[in-house]
């Protein structure tokens, strides 16, 4: 691990939990709709529950976000969470009616939510001085999620869908023991913010910045939910949808391994609006050329920038918008509002207009991004968002 942090950069560990928190997503966002469809749940259903674990991130991470702040408790905050998580999870065994699922989705995302923004300060503290290096760190999330969405298609392949919780419980029991190996970088109380956390939230730019993850996130919360029913019904087999989503996420890891350079050599305002841009591209491909399997390949390709470069890019923006002192609230907003409000409002506005017809659900995904786009062009101008700062 390259960098003169004065901390030790403890790579493996930190990367390890990235990888089974990664990889149980890798697990169950691109089956867990055929899983409720296989259950007999409708679309509109569907969307709803998906969308549960996204809206548990409008309270969760603020509220631990918050009580990191307080304590400076962060590991343990995510050792906690990460145990709770497995527990409530444990209820998908014991009834599958709608409420009784919904139930659980939101018990343990509830607990899930909150310890990954936690995870993110954490990594950024032992990076210090040099925090483009994060991405080197993340793409170990990817590679998880890579090896476990391939590995589920293969599986459901030849065996039956309803295995899924299985699979979900086993990755549950994986971030938890991932997380007891996560040292604490022992972090010092900052000081006092110049200025309150709510003065900062009025802040044009800050507004901006926040509009326009919220908006990339609605059109990524309709892929996540629908893309595999989509893919179904044009024919592909499961072990094709799980490559599909495989080769979204390789591209995403080398994108990774380049990104410090690319946060070095271009702005964070130049690198989101491109990322803007290729997700409204990217949309509207996925909607209009199932049957050119080239095209379907480039979109996923666009996975890359569409999350990955954003993702990056947005955390750095974070750390320049958010003095010190307000980091773990920063992160925590950022995954509430974008995240969770985002990613809950494209689930379930997704479900409903798939009813209409599904592909203008994607229609309704490339226009979410167009209009962040625009936002960012206009209102996302501040110095501190310049190179080198």
């Amino acid at each position: 691990m390259e960098g003169k942090a004065p901390l030790t950069v403890p790579y493996w560990r930190l990367s390890a939990f990235y990888f089974c928190f990664f990889g149980l997503l890798g697990a169950l966002y691109p089956y867990w709709s055929l899983y409720l469809k296989s259950q007999g749940f409708s679309s509109a259903d569907i969307g709803l529950l998906l969308a549960i674990p996204m809206a548990t991130k409008i309270i969760a991470p603020n509220l631990w976000g918050w009580l990191a702040d307080y304590t400076g408790k962060r590991l343990l905050i995510i050792r906690v969470g990460a145990l709770l998580s497995f527990l409530c999870f444990i209820g998908i065994f014991i009834d599958q009616q709608f409420w009784s699922i919904a139930l659980v989705l939101a018990g343990y995302s509830f607990f899930w939510n909150a310890i990954l923004p936690q995870h993110e300060v954490i990594t950024i503290s032992f990076l210090h001085q040099r925090p483009e290096t994060y991405s080197r760190i993340r793409l170990w999330g990817s590679v998880g999620f890579i090896i476990f969405v391939l590995g589920s298609g293969f599986w459901f392949d030849t065996h039956d869908i309803k295995t899924l919780p299985v699979i979900g419980l086993l990755l549950l029991a994986g971030i938890f023991l991932s997380s007891l190996f996560v040292p604490n970088p022992q972090l010092q109380r900052h000081e006092k913010a110049s200025q309150q956390f709510t003065t900062v939230l009025k802040k044009p730019v800050v507004i901006a910045f926040l509009l326009a993850g919220m908006l990339m996130q609605v059109s990524h919360g309709i892929y996540y939910s629908f893309f595999s029913i989509y893919m179904e019904s044009f024919g592909y087999s499961r072990s094709g949808i799980g490559t599909l989503w495989s080769v979204g996420v390789v591209a995403e890891v080398c994108l990774f391994i380049l990104m410090h350079r690319l946060l070095i050599r271009f702005s964070v305002r130049a690198i989101m609006l491109s990322c803007l841009a290729l997700a409204t591209l990217r949309w509207l491909l996925i909607g209009y050329c199932t049957d050119q399997l080239l095209l379907l390949v480039i979109a996923q390709c666009f996975h890359a920038f569409t999350f990955g470069a954003f993702h990056a890019a947005a955390i750095d923006c974070i750390r320049r918008l958010f003095e010190p002192a307000n980091q773990g609230k920063g992160q925590a907003l950022y995954s509430a509002f974008c995240f969770g409000a985002g990613g809950a409002l494209g689930s379930y506005f997704g479900g409903l207009i798939w009813d209409i017809q599904p592909v203008l659900a994607f229609n309704f995904g490339a226009l979410a991004s167009f209009v962040a786009m625009l936002i960012v062009w206009l209102w996302l101008r501040d110095e501190r968002l310049k190179l080198g700062v």
